[in-house]
Formats: C-alpha cells, sequence, structure tokens
C-alpha cells in the first residue's frame, strides 16, 4: 500500500535528535520518513550528493523543514545552504510544506529586522544572519509558508498530527462532495431523459388520451402567461374563453370584440385610463371551435404570442401637445 512520503529537512548536527524523533513519529503515524543520515535518498554518481537530495524532495508528498540556530553547510550548486535550497525546491514544485522554526530564533528575528543594514550586529541564537535573511524570504512568499515555533520536538510532533487530521478530514469531505456532484450529475442526466421521455410521449398521445390531456390542459403554459403579465401573485386557471374574460374583469381588462382587433390578433383585452389605453394582445389561438382551451406545452408555447401593449389616444386640439403618459401609481391595477 501506498504511503505518504514525509521528507525531514534540516541542518543535522544541532537538530540530529529532532530529526531522529521526527522520523520515530513518522512511522508511528503510518507514513514513509525520508531522511539522509538512514539511506532513505539513493544518491546518483553523476551528480553531486545534495542534488540526489533535491530530487528527492520532488518526489515526497509533505516537507517538514526544521530551522535552527546553524546555518548549515553551503550548496556547491546553488545560492544558499542546502536545507534552504531543499525547501525552496519544495515550494517551487508546490508540495505541501511545514516550517518550524526554534523558539528563540524566531524570537530573535524580530531584532535582526530592526538592524539587518547594521553588519556589526551580533545575534545569539544563529551562527549566520543568512538564517534570518531566509526567514525573511520565507515570510514574503505568497503561500504555503506558515511558520511555527517549537521548543522540542513534541512540540512539532503535536502540531504535525493536527494538521494531517486536518488533511485527512478535508480528503473525506472533498470525497463526499465528489459523490455528491457524481449523484446530481446522474440525476440531472436521468431527469433530461424522463422529460424528453415526457415530451415524446405527449405529443404521440396528446389528441388520443384523455389522461394525457387533462395533465396537459392542469399544467397549460397560458396559465403562467397571463399571470406574469398582469403581475399576478396567485395561481391563475381556466379551461375556456368565458373564464378567462371573467377572471381579466377581475383584472379590470374588458374583452375586445373581433372587429375591434390589431392585426395579427386572436383576442385581445383592454384597460381604460383617462391618458392611456393598455391592452393584453394575443396572437394565437388557444382556444377551440367551442372556445375550450387547447391543449399545448411548453415546448410548443411561444412567450411572444402574449403581450402588454399600450396606445396613446391623439388630441383633441391638434395644437395642443400629446398627453403625458400617467404615473405608474395613476394606473388603477
Amino acid at each position: 500500500m501506498a504511503k505518504p512520503r514525509v521528507f525531514i529537512s534540516s541542518t543535522f548536527y544541532d537538530l540530529k535528535h529532532v530529526r531522529a524523533d521526527l522520523e520515530r513519529f513518522i512511522r508511528e503515524m503510518g507514513y514513509d520518513p525520508i531522511r539522509h543520515e538512514t539511506g532513505s535518498i539513493p544518491y546518483s554518481r553523476e551528480a553531486p550528493l545534495e542534488e540526489s537530495a533535491y530530487q528527492e524532495v520532488t518526489q515526497s508528498d509533505i516537507i517538514v523543514c526544521v530551522v535552527g540556530g546553524r546555518y548549515g553547510s553551503d550548496s556547491s550548486t546553488r545560492d544558499g545552504s542546502i536545507t534552504q535550497n531543499e525547501l525552496q525546491e519544495a515550494l517551487k514544485k508546490g508540495i505541501q510544506v511545514y516550517i518550524f522554526v526554534e523558539q528563540n530564533v524566531l524570537s530573535e528575528y524580530a531584532t535582526f529586522q530592526v538592524n539587518k543594514e547594521n553588519e556589526n550586529t551580533n545575534y545569539r541564537y544563529v551562527d549566520n544572519p543568512a538564517v534570518y535573511s531566509f526567514l525573511e524570504e520565507v515570510y514574503a512568499l505568497p503561500q504555503n509558508n506558515p511558520i511555527t515555533s517549537f521548543t522540542t520536538s513534541s512540540d512539532i510532533a503535536s502540531f504535525l498530527k493536527l494538521q494531517w487530521a486536518g488533511l485527512f478530514q478535508k480528503f473525506l469531505q472533498e470525497q463526499k462532495r465528489i459523490s455528491e456532484l457524481e449523484v446530481l450529475e446522474e440525476m440531472t442526466a436521468v431527469a433530461s431523459t424522463l422529460k424528453d421521455l415526457v415530451n415524446f410521449l405527449t405529443e404521440e398521445r396528446k389528441n388520443s388520451d384523455d389522461a394525457i390531456k387533462n395533465i396537459i390542459l392542469a399544467n397549460h403554459p397560458a396559465f403562467r402567461a397571463f399571470a406574469k403579465i398582469t403581475n399576478t401573485r396567485y395561481r391563475v386557471f381556466f379551461t375556456n374563453r368565458e373564464e378567462l374574460d371573467n377572471w381579466l374583469l377581475a383584472q379590470n381588462f374588458s374583452s375586445v370584440s373581433d372587429s375591434g382587433l390589431d392585426g395579427g390578433s386572436t383576442a385581445e383585452w383592454t384597460i381604460s385610463h383617462p391618458n392611456i389605453e393598455q391592452y393584453i394582445k394575443l396572437t394565437h389561438k388557444i382556444f377551440d371551435e367551442n372556445d375550450k382551451l387547447i391543449p399545448i406545452t411548453d415546448n410548443e408555447w411561444n412567450d411572444s404570442w402574449l403581450k402588454m401593449k399600450e396606445s396613446w389616444p391623439p388630441p383633441v386640439n391638434p395644437m395642443e401637445p400629446p398627453m403625458e403618459p400617467p404615473q405608474e401609481d395613476e394606473i388603477p391595477f
């Protein structure tokens, strides 16, 4: 079974006990610790030893970087120390990094920030101010740079235990969300299939099956269209032209006779006002020869069939200016 590979990066001589404790802790967690003194890093004879360490960093899942008071060995192939370059390689590759700085070193970092321009400043807890310069670079990183202080190796182990538990919980939540998304996608596909099936059966049987007709009539798109155009907030329902005319009359819209219809209209309902005449215009036949509502599906309905129109009466005296439209609160509905 594959295990998370945890690379331990630090200077050796001053932190060898911390490194050993961390290796033991990582093994107890069931992970695979990587540190050079136990032979975990395969070294190549074609390249400097440190380059093999950098390569191992890129193949790890987590980097635990521990910074103490010693600068460590200078790199022979890059700028900075080997430990610094291990961390930079991890940050460059976007690997999960945990950075721990010995508490006294981190406390003295504030002194360095004030005196970094003074080359004669003596620092108590580091053997080289370059340690603080490197910390300054880490703090300046836009991401993946949390820095935690420690006094003993158990402080690091306790922190990592909580962090890794949080990572595992986040992983479980993400897996749950993936499952939910898969179910949602499946439901969407099923709903789309059912809609297509309903539309097909509706088209095939609407003229011969009374049950299908009743379902279509009970959910007729004209109900929603008239409710929307009259700004009605409750459900509208009618089965014939007379019921529609009576309902619109209650909304102050009167039916227009066939002789008074606009071109292209199949029915119109008007509302009168001193300054404006507003009317509803229906351009598609939705009633049969007996004035009963014709079954129409949502796919067949076109919103352009029903419109609210306004007509402005001309002034009585041609010399008078046209009447201004009424204010919104003057319209009696």
